[in-house]
């Protein structure tokens, strides 16, 4: 039986850190793991899972480690290996390898973790708006986003709207807030803060920068992305100031059987911003690889 609607789960990362899923499709069939970005959730897909669930896909939307209802590791690990031990743990963990589904930080992890790996771990990769070499400028505006508000907080749910449509001018500020409960918790001051651990963003030597650095580096993303063989797929937003369109031929050169998609009207946060049009241009290459 197909179903289009989400079981939460529990998934295990490295060192058995407990990470929260949804579950979507057929328990039997084919596996496509959903990895967001940096200081996103879950539920930044938009329909995406249910959409591949009805055609065929058993689907695993996972929140990162710190991020969401995930657990956040004792020591503060938030470096690109712990994300890739991560993703390595979930995929070695189902009953075939899956696609792998990443954007930004989720397709850093799966860039480690399928360039690294000894033997086939993943059947599949769709990297969403992230390459090896990235614009600075662009992480910065991310970081500096991320930061503004991190220990502060926010007084109700239409200052974290105004924020969000600050940061993403092209994208129409929600008239239904409810939706943002699932990017922030409230505090017991009343407060509302974004869903991640703050440590995400300081680093485990107390340097803001130091995760962030860690994460793009273009050396390491390289090497690993040069040992891709599993069918690739690469969606990157038009607009978007991450990646641009020398990044994403630069990943092209690197991966030379990768497919390509620039989506239209989207900017960094591709399922966000253009969900129908993100689906249609994964829908295709999935397809393909059944």
């Amino acid at each position: 039986m197909t179903l289009t609607r989400p079981t939460a789960i529990d998934v295990y990362g490295r060192d058995g850190l407990r990470l929260r899923a949804d579950e979507f499709g057929d328990p039997e069939a084919p596996p496509v793991v959903l990895l967001h970005g940096g200081g996103q959730t879950r539920f930044a897909w938009g329909t995406t899972a249910p959409v591949l669930a009805e055609r065929g896909w058993r689907v695993l939307r996972v929140d990162l480690r710190g991020h969401g209802e995930s657990d956040w590791p004792d020591d503060g690990d938030y470096g690109p290996d712990a994300f890739a031990g991560d993703v390595t743990a979930i995929a070695t963990a189902l009953a075939e390898p899956p696609v792998l589904v990443g954007a930004s930080l989720g397709g850093i992890a799966s860039i480690l973790t399928i360039g690294r790996a000894d033997t086939p771990i993943a059947r599949g990769l769709v990297l969403v708006d992230v390459a090896p070499k990235i614009e600075q400028d662009g992480a910065q505006r991310i970081g500096e986003f991320m930061s503004e508000h991190m220990d502060s907080g926010f007084g109700s749910l239409d200052e974290v709207a105004d924020a969000v449509a600050a940061y993403n001018p092209h994208r129409p500020r929600p008239s239904d807030l409810s939706g943002l409960k699932k990017n922030v918790r409230q505090r017991d001051d009343g407060r509302w803060v974004w869903h991640w651990d703050p440590r995400f963003m300081s680093g485990k030597q107390g340097s803001r920068d130091e995760t962030r650095v860690a994460i793009v580096h273009e050396e390491n993303l390289s090497e690993a992305a040069r040992r891709i063989k599993v069918p690739t797929l690469l969606v990157r937003g038009r607009v978007s100031d991450l990646l641009s369109e020398e990044g994403a031929r630069n990943l092209l050169e690197l991966v030379p059987h990768a497919e390509y998609v620039d989506v239209d009207g989207a900017g960094h946060m591709v399922a966000g911003d253009k969900n129908d049009l993100f689906n249609d241009a994964i829908v295709g290459f999935l397809d393909r690889l059944r």
